[in-house]
């Protein structure tokens, strides 16, 4: 029986659709808002310092003093040296809401830290979401043309003064801005590569030209950062450490929001929150298991009354996003308890407050990725005492204890089953979560690892020429996971 308040609901989801398309063809995805000349996002030195974190003594009721003074300790190692993050993007993915914290946070600390991201045009990120994919297992080739635009456009970013100072210590994050250090790199500077993707070895074995590819750009850093162990590529002739991603349990995405808040935010996208939500919150990308979700919902739905919320955005190097966007749009247009939510990135504020909102409204947060590098939106739902289903994949488990701080997706059918018992047992629901959140709090909260963090570049900063870190030695600040996890 088709009731007045499903054709209502079926029309604000049009009326939203309609929304998001129009906000879609308005800002262009590649928008970088807070970027000043040389790719400037933060520069105490440049008076550029546009967002702030608060100072550790904020955090301490949360962590402890224990935990507290070995951040500060490991800060005082290195006052007075020059630190400069470098990414692709300032807006969107988890990359950039981490630097957003800890780099006014590393301030705060005494350690004199700038963030800057390199440019390039539509073909250098199409070039760059293709090696993404094909580090993360996508078939496929890297092809000829993707390593001229490469080359090309890294060759341009150092000649552009994007190091305009006299750094110490060079912080690259992820592929896109891997190849500056070949070109800029003196001596008297420590250049680390953080990985955050889902790398693996098999991938590079099956690709020669992309093993050579990225081998070529690796040679000249003095060490490397991954998420887990079994992402550290053992042939690379570097150091490497092991270190978590994290979420500052004091920004505007992951601090407590009053009721009224949260009403503010469900209100403003016409969403019912007397009706149960599931949500799925994050990029529009194919690895992260939106099909699944929906499937899931589906077969849910027969049984439960629900509501899904699909609610993201797109970083700004990530051109893939419009086209998984119109699919998701396509696929569920019939579907009126599906809402599919394009986020606007114009207020970075509002934008977390929101995601924020949604998170905390879900009776179920699912997020079935079918490659992760972390998986700080698990992170962040789990730190809000979410009941949440995740994939066993990449470092996805590291935070998942099947059936103690979450679950694991297995088939639609069998995920559809334990989303209705757990929306039938919001007791048992909560508790569940609660158990989660004690565990996030105790392993994946920004002071904690930017301690681990302060300790790798100090480590490496004083390494010599690896003489006092061998080529072959991996670093962990936390017994993070197994190095038998990693296919060899």
């Amino acid at each position: 029986m088709v009731t007045a308040h499903k054709i209502q609901r079926a029309k604000r989801k049009v009326d939203n659709t309609l929304k998001a398309e129009k906000k879609t063809q308005e800002t262009p995805v590649t928008a970088t808002p807070q970027q000043s000349a040389h790719g400037v996002i933060y520069s105490k030195r440049l008076n550029l310092c546009p967002f702030t974190a608060p100072p550790l003594k904020a955090y301490t009721p949360i962590i402890g003093n224990k935990r507290a003074e070995r951040v500060q300790q490991a800060a005082e190692r290195l006052k007075g040296r020059r630190v400069l993050e470098l990414n692709a993007t300032a807006q969107g993915g988890g990359v950039a809401e981490m630097l957003y914290s800890s780099v006014p946070f590393q301030n705060n600390l005494g350690v004199d830290t700038e963030w800057k991201v390199i440019s390039g045009n539509e073909e250098f990120f199409e070039c760059t979401k293709g090696l993404h994919n094909l580090l993360q297992g996508m078939k496929g080739n890297f092809t000829q043309e993707m390593e001229r635009s490469y080359y090309s456009t890294i060759a341009d970013c150092a000649r552009s003064e994007i190091l305009d100072h006299n750094y110490d210590i060079i912080m690259v994050n992820d592929p896109q801005p891997l190849g500056l250090a070949r070109h800029l790199k003196k001596p008297g500077m420590t250049w680390l590569w953080r990985c955050h993707i889902d790398i693996e070895e098999a991938p590079m074995d099956a690709n020669p030209g992309l093993w050579d590819f990225m081998t070529n750009w690796i040679e000249p850093y003095d060490a490397a950062i991954f998420s887990a162990a079994h992402y550290v590529v053992t042939r690379w002739p570097l150091p490497s450490f092991i270190i978590p991603p994290f979420i500052d349990p004091l920004s505007e995405k992951n601090r407590e929001l009053t009721e009224a808040e949260i009403d503010q935010v469900l209100t403003k996208y016409e969403i019912d929150r007397k009706v149960p939500i599931i949500a799925q919150v994050g990029r529009f990308d194919p690895w992260k298991g939106l099909d699944r979700t929906i499937a899931a919902f589906r077969y849910v739905r027969k049984e439960q009354e629900c509501q899904l919320i699909l609610a993201g955005g797109m970083a700004s190097d990530d051109p893939e996003g419009a086209r998984i966007l119109d699919h998701l749009y396509e696929d569920t247009k019939n579907d009126e308890d599906i809402h599919i939510l394009h986020l606007s990135l114009d207020n970075r504020l509002e934008n977390w407050k929101e995601v924020n909102a949604f998170q905390r409204s879900a009776n179920i947060i699912i997020q079935p990725s079918t490659r992760e590098g972390f998986g700080l939106v698990i992170t962040e739902a789990l730190w809000k005492a979410k009941p949440v289903i995740a994939a066993n994949v990449g470092a996805i488990p590291l935070q998942i204890r099947e059936g103690d701080t979450g679950y694991f997706y297995e088939t639609p059918q069998k995920t559809a089953r334990r989303m209705i018992n757990l929306l039938k047992n919001p007791k048992a629901a909560e508790a569940f979560g609660q158990r989660a959140k004690e565990y996030v709090g105790e392993h994946f909260l920004l002071p904690d690892r930017i301690a681990d963090y302060l300790q790798a570049m100090d480590m490496a900063l004083n390494s010599d020429g690896h003489h006092s870190m061998p080529i072959d030695s991996i670093t962990s600040f936390h017994p993070w996971f197994k190095m038998s996890k990693r296919r060899q």
